[in-house]
């Protein structure tokens, strides 16, 4: 067994404190905000999703602690603000949690998971009123205007589909794909007007969020697996060009698209 220290929750709260410290710390930690730390908030979420569909358990143990890194950091910044501190965080997640779970905290009895869905919502809408946010009686209130786009397109059908504004099929969302495909067609031949363009491929982006739900896949992992595919085929076409002596970017397009299929063909080889 490892004699090295076996740090704990409070130790790397010490540390993120001594990183902030403005005469003791580190210059990069001391000059950032909540703004800035953000995106490396949101970066870090990924990195956990894809340890996870790798597979890579120590991996994914690393990227947990990252993330971790990054409430603790938050919280460190509120804390000298006199916002809140970490405990607070634990403590508004743990209410949070038997609040919207008074079937297992509490005596509440559902009969179905339907009736415990519906019930989440409730209890989510009783929470902004009491936080005095203005009612909003629409199936879609409440939906995070900061979640990434196809997350937040995803929740919004989800909702709709709750009142029975739903296709019982996946038959007839192919259909609207076709068709909304088809006039980013028209569109192109129109002059391809961006702002046109720009409203056009949104609805294909957002009929192909709905056919991936409709097709119970999830939709950033499936764009997750294209792009590794991608970029596997990408480099194998680079490794062939230059077994042949050449430079990939160098090849007219019709011999990079026949080295393409020469890509695809390997990967498809037992």
């Amino acid at each position: 067994m490892s004699d090295s220290p076996r740090y704990s929750l409070d130790d790397l709260l010490a540390i993120m404190a001594r990183l902030r410290d403005p005469q003791r710390g580190c210059p990069w930690d001391v000059q950032q905000d909540f703004a800035s730390i953000a995106a490396y908030t949101i970066e870090e979420a990924y990195e956990v999703a894809d340890a996870i569909d790798r597979r890579d358990w120590p991996d994914l143990r690393d990227e947990l602690g990252d993330l971790l890194l990054q409430v603790v950091f938050h919280s460190q910044m509120a804390q000298e603000q006199g916002l809140f501190d970490f405990a607070d965080v634990a403590h508004a997640i743990s209410a949070k949690m038997q609040r919207r779970h008074p079937h297992v905290f509490g005596d509440v009895r559902y009969a179905d998971l339907d009736e415990q869905k519906r019930a989440w919502e409730d209890i989510k809408t009783r929470e902004r009123a009491d936080k005095g946010e203005s009612a909003d009686d629409s199936a879609l209130a409440g939906i995070s205007a900061g979640l990434p786009e196809w997350k937040r397109a995803l929740k919004l059908q989800q909702r709709a589909a709750s009142t029975g504004f739903e296709w019982t099929d996946p038959q007839p969302v192919l259909a609207k794909l076709v068709e909304e495909v088809d006039e980013v067609r028209a569109e192109f031949a129109n002059g391809a007007d961006p702002a046109r363009l720009q409203d056009e491929i949104g609805d294909v982006l957002f009929v192909t969020v709905n056919l991936a739900r409709h097709a119970g896949i999830d939709f950033s992992q499936a764009l997750r697996h294209a792009n590794a595919k991608f970029e596997r085929r990408f480099r194998q076409m680079e490794q062939l060009a230059a077994a042949e002596g050449a430079v990939f970017g160098e090849r007219t397009l019709a011999e990079q698209e026949q080295l393409w299929q020469r890509a695809k063909a390997i990967e498809r080889e037992p």
